[in-house]
């Protein structure tokens, strides 16, 4: 006599699901493993796509801000560096001017400390007018312009600015500006003011026509 066994539909049915639910799972496993995402759909989890979407543009503003930083902290780095130069020649030019005025030179050796500021106020000009990149550094918004340029036909020269008083910034992305620029006028002056000035006043001064009245005034500034 044999024995039928019976199988419970419902216990088929339910390991079916389970197998089913498990081949699912590893079809997912292995879809990660393979893409390095463990959300690759919408459908996967809308809350982490959401997430991941304001991540990724956050992360995106960021990159670009450091992309942006980068060029304007070498343009900044240059600006330092010619400014450094700057005051090296301005101190050169009142080094020489005092040296000059002790009362005991005589014409020939006025005219050469003349000659040696006159050297001296083009080498600020020369670095007025640096550019970086194909920019001028100091030309306010007219970047694409030399800032400066020296007038000898006046007496004494004059250095006009060519550029405008405009500032320039760069937003951080967490909406902070830093200012990226310096405008000519305030570092150099215009006309017959400012550093330029200044110099093209001492080599006026230090000129062949220049009095003994004229360099006993100098000494006495």
């Amino acid at each position: 006599m044999s024995t039928i066994m019976r199988v419970d539909p419902n216990y088929v049915a339910n390991l079916t699901a389970a197998v089913d639910q498990s081949a699912s799972e590893e079809d997912m496993l292995s879809a990660e493993l393979s893409s390095g995402l463990r959300v690759a759909s919408l459908s996967d989890d809308p809350v982490a796509v959401a997430q991941s979407t304001l991540l990724g543009s956050a992360i995106a503003k960021d990159d670009s801000f450091v992309q942006s930083a980068s060029g304007e902290t070498s343009l900044m780095q240059v600006t330092d560096s010619t400014l450094g130069d700057v005051v090296t020649q301005v101190t050169t030019a009142l080094s020489v001017a005092v040296s000059g005025n002790n009362g005991t030179e005589n014409a020939s050796n006025i005219a050469s400390i003349a000659q040696q500021l006159s050297g001296i106020r083009d080498q600020v000009l020369s670095l007025a007018n640096t550019s970086y990149q194909g920019q001028y550094l100091f030309g306010g918004s007219q970047g694409s312009t030399p800032p400066f340029t020296l007038d000898t036909t006046t007496n004494p020269a004059t250095a006009a600015y060519n550029g405008d008083t405009n500032v320039q910034y760069v937003e951080t992305p967490s909406g902070q500006k830093i200012q990226v620029n310096l405008p000519g006028s305030s570092v150099f002056g215009s006309g017959s003011s400012g550093v330029l000035g200044a110099l093209n006043q001492l080599i006026f001064d230090y000129s062949g026509d220049a009095t003994t009245a004229t360099l006993l005034q100098i000494r006495a500034r």
